[in-house]
């Protein structure tokens, strides 16, 4: 049975390809495309190492905004 943990993180690693697709699509999106889904894939990274890391949010910004 899988935890939640690793659905999560396959989420995130998918979501990172359909970012990464989409810049292979539009080249004037690579760059920024290529950022995304390289946030995707640290955070699937960290979920997978330790679920319940706390992490600091900077002030003014939101969860959509978290830079790993």
């Amino acid at each position: 049975m899988a935890t939640i943990a690793q659905v999560g993180s396959d989420m995130l690693r998918a979501a990172a390809n359909f970012f990464r697709a989409v810049g292979r699509e539009n080249p004037a999106l690579t760059e920024q495309m290529d950022r995304n889904a390289k946030a995707y894939e640290d955070v699937a990274e960290l979920l997978e190492q330790d679920p319940s890391m706390e992490i600091t949010v900077p002030d003014g910004q939101d969860q959509g905004q978290v830079r790993v």
